[in-house]
C-alpha cells in the first residue's frame, strides 16, 4: 500500500497562515514593557501589556494567551499572585519570570510555578533581549502544532535553570 505524499502534510506545509502567538507582558515599569515589547516584536507576537497584579489578572480570566512574562515585584502586589491566577483560570500556555530580585527569590518564584505544573524559566532584570529573544522563539518547541523554530544553543522545553545574561562573565 503506497502512501500519498500529498496526503500527510499538514495546514502548516501548505502554507496556511497560522494566528500569531499571544502574549501578555506584566511589568509596572514602562522603560521594561517597552524593551520586552520590542524583544517579542521580533518574533511576530500579538501583545497586551498590563501593568499590575490586578491588571493581568483581569486579561488571564478575560482572554486567552499562549506565554505570559511575569515580574516578580508589581506595585500592587506580587507575581506568584499572578501565577495563582493563572491556575484558577486554566491557563495552559508558557511563563518566563523576568525580575530584578535576587536569584533565590526568582529560584523560589519559578519552584513555586512548577508546584502549579507551569515551567517557568527565569531571566534577571536588566534583561537580556538576546536572551530573551531566544526564549520567545523557542516557545514552539514548547507550544503544541506549531512548527519547531531553529536550535540557537540552550533550548527551553522542559529547562528549570536561569539562562545566564548573554554579557556577563563567568
Amino acid at each position: 500500500m503506497a502512501i500519498d505524499p500529498q496526503s500527510t502534510g499538514t495546514d502548516l506545509d501548505n502554507g496556511a497562515a497560522r494566528r500569531p502567538l499571544r502574549l501578555l507582558i506584566v511589568d509596572d515599569d514602562i522603560v521594561q514593557q517597552e524593551l520586552m515589547r520590542r524583544a517579542a516584536g521580533t518574533s511576530k507576537f500579538e501583545m497586551t501589556v498590563a501593568g499590575s497584579c490586578s491588571e493581568a489578572i483581569r486579561h488571564l480570566e478575560a482572554d486567552g494567551f499562549d506565554c505570559v512574562i511575569l515580574d516578580l515585584e508589581l506595585a500592587d502586589g506580587d507575581g506568584v499572585d499572578v501565577c495563582r491566577a493563572m491556575v484558577g483560570a486554566g491557563y495552559s500556555g508558557a511563563l518566563i519570570i523576568i525580575s530584578g530580585t535576587d536569584s533565590r527569590r526568582r529560584s523560589a518564584a519559578r519552584a513555586y510555578a512548577r508546584s502549579l505544573g507551569i515551567v517557568a524559566p527565569g531571566l534577571p532584570k536588566p534583561v537580556d533581549l538576546s536572551s530573551l529573544r531566544v526564549c520567545l522563539s523557542n516557545l514552539t518547541h514548547v507550544l503544541p502544532g506549531l512548527p519547531a523554530a531553529p536550535h540557537r544553543g540552550r533550548a527551553w522545553g522542559g529547562r528549570h535553570e536561569e539562562y545566564p545574561r548573554a554579557d556577563a562573565t563567568p
